[in-house]
C-alpha cells in the first residue's frame, strides 16, 4: 500500500484492513514536502486561473475554521472502530518512508517485495515503472465516479451539480491516464448531505464498503473480476473546491429533501 503518513485513515486503519485478508507485503509512507505542496498549488492555478484561485483559498480557510475539527473526530473514531474490528500489522510487513512513490527507493523497495496488488491511496500520480511492479496491477479506490469525476475531489463536484446519483467511489486499475484505467466497481452509501462535509462523505464512500471491497479484490487476485464497461460515458478532471460551489450545494442541500 502506497500512503501518506500524516493520513492514520489509511496509513493505520487501512493498513489493518488490507493486513485482514491479505499478505500485507509493505507499506510506503509518504512524507509532504513543501516544495510538493507549492507544485499542487501551481497546478490548482493552472487549472482554473488566477482570478478563480482565491475561492480555493477560501475553501480551505473555511474548512480549517467552521469543519476541520468535527471531521477530525469522526476521523479519529473511524480509526478506533477499525482498529478494534481488525488486527494489527504483522511484523513481517516492512514500512518505508519516503517523500515520492516515484523515488529509486521506492522502486527498489517495490522490486524487493514483489506486490502482486498494490493499492494507492496518495495524492501523487504514479509513474509508469512503479505502477507497474505489482503482478495484477496497481489499484486505486478513487473517490468519484469515473470517467465523469476523474482527479480530485469527484464526490465534492457531484454534490455540487447536484448529480446525486453519482456521488460514489471507483475501484480502478491505473493506467497512464489521470483515472482513466479499467474499472472494477462503484461504491456509495446514504449519505447525508445536509449534515455531512464533503470529505466525510469522500471517506465513508470507500469506507463503509470495505466487506465489498475484500470481495472483489480477492476475486481480481483469482483472475475472476472483470472490468465494467464504461464506453461513450462522458469523461472530465475536476480540481479542488470552491467555497462558492460549497455554499450553493449546502444551500440546494438544505432546500431539497434528504436522502432516503
Amino acid at each position: 500500500m502506497i500512503c501518506h503518513e500524516e493520513d492514520e485513515l489509511n496509513r493505520l486503519a487501512l493498513a489493518r484492513w488490507l493486513g485482514s485478508f491479505t499478505d500485507l507485503a509493505g507499506i510506503i509512507s509518504l512524507r509532504e514536502t513543501k516544495g510538493r505542496l507549492l507544485r499542487r498549488i501551481q497546478r490548482e492555478v493552472k487549472r482554473v486561473g488566477l482570478w478563480r484561485f482565491p475561492d480555493v483559498l477560501a475553501m480551505r480557510l473555511y474548512y480549517k475554521v467552521f469543519l476541520a475539527r468535527r471531521d477530525q473526530a469522526w476521523a479519529e473514531a473511524k480509526v478506533a472502530e477499525l482498529s478494534g474490528r481488525y488486527p494489527e500489522i504483522g511484523p513481517d510487513t516492512r514500512v518505508l518512508t519516503v517523500q515520492s512513490p516515484n523515488s529509486e527507493e521506492a522502486e527498489r523497495f517495490l522490486g524487493e517485495i514483489r506486490p502482486d496488488i498494490i493499492v494507492a491511496r496518495c495524492k501523487q500520480l504514479l509513474h509508469e515503472r512503479i505502477y507497474t511492479l505489482a503482478s495484477q496491477g496497481t489499484f486505486v479506490m478513487h473517490p468519484g465516479i469515473c470517467p465523469e469525476y476523474r482527479n480530485a475531489h469527484g464526490c465534492f463536484w457531484a454534490l455540487a451539480r447536484r448529480d446525486l446519483s453519482r456521488v460514489g467511489m471507483t475501484l480502478l486499475r491505473v493506467d497512464r491516464g489521470v483515472d482513466t484505467g479499467p474499472v472494477y466497481g462503484y461504491y456509495t452509501y446514504p449519505f447525508d448531505e445536509r449534515a455531512e462535509s464533503h470529505i466525510v462523505i469522500t471517506h465513508r464512500v470507500a469506507f463503509d464498503n470495505l466487506d465489498a471491497l475484500e470481495r472483489r479484490f480477492q476475486e481480481i487476485h483469482a483472475g475472476s473480476a472483470q472490468p465494467l464497461d464504461t464506453s461513450g460515458r462522458e469523461s472530465k478532471t475536476w480540481g479542488q473546491p470552491w467555497l462558492s460551489r460549497y455554499l450553493a450545494w449546502k444551500r440546494a442541500a438544505r432546500a431539497e429533501r434528504p436522502n432516503a
